[in-house]
């Protein structure tokens, strides 16, 4: 057991700790999740946090010695989202005949998402600056940094809200979308995509990805789009009203 103790102790103040623990504990989730036949209780991003979270608390590692391994899995973050536009580009003469009806879906899902987080938190009464991160939650973290930053609320709970929306869409998609009726025809798929990108960003997109190549696309789509109206229009319908 002290010999345990004292390895422990050494891994944990490598760099590379954080990017083997993050691997191993994925992949682990990930062969349970496809084991499961994709359960979306058992979702591989949502378990690994869970596990991360848990391990670094009991052996007391703080963040910043994770993050020194982890770092570089969080590079690869940018060329994985940039990868989504390679879907969209193999459907590019789909997207140009219906570009009138994406937009005012993306328009009018990010309304509803950012006005019902808003109107949640002051039927609440919850701080002002509170209230305010929760405008950006449908938007990937790094994003709903930002502008919780520009509108005066906090960047570290926004980034929390939106991590949160992420894993509460991924989980709760499959479960919704059949009880709205919106079938597995090809219509279908790009309505369930679309939905799962504009309400739960990155994590609801890797999700519908793992479905469906046609899911995935649009979800990347919605994504992508919900970033730049949001970063856009939150920050100037807040100084409005």
């Amino acid at each position: 057991m002290p010999k345990f103790v004292e390895l422990w102790i050494y891994l944990s103040a490598t760099p590379l700790f954080g990017l083997t623990a993050t691997l191993v504990v994925y992949v682990l989730a990930q062969a349970v999740y496809a084991r499961l036949g994709q359960a979306a209780w058992a979702n591989p991003v949502l378990w690994s946090v869970a596990t991360l979270a848990t391990l670094l608390t009991l052996g007391g590692v703080d963040y910043p010695t994770y993050f020194a391994g982890a770092q570089f899995i969080h590079f690869l973050l940018g060329p994985a989202v940039v990868a989504l536009a390679w879907p969209l580009w193999e459907r590019r003469h789909e997207l140009l005949g219906r570009w009138h009806a994406l937009l005012l879906a993306a328009l009018a899902g990010g309304f509803v998402a950012s006005a019902s987080a808003l109107l949640m938190g002051w039927s609440l009464g919850l701080p002002h600056d509170v209230v305010l991160s929760l405008a950006p939650k449908s938007v990937t973290a790094p994003v709903a940094m930002g502008i919780a930053e520009r509108i005066g609320g906090i960047p570290a709970l926004a980034a929390v809200f939106a991590v949160v929306t992420g894993m509460v869409g991924a989980l709760s998609g499959k479960a919704l979308f059949a009880l709205l009726r919106i079938d597995t025809s090809a219509a279908g798929w790009m309505a369930r995509g679309f939905a799962m990108g504009t309400a739960a960003h990155g994590i609801g997109a890797a999700r519908a990805l793992q479905v469906n190549a046609d899911a995935g696309a649009y979800a990347g789509l919605a994504l992508g789009v919900q970033v730049m109206l949001a970063a856009l229009l939150i920050p100037l319908a807040l100084r409005w009203f």
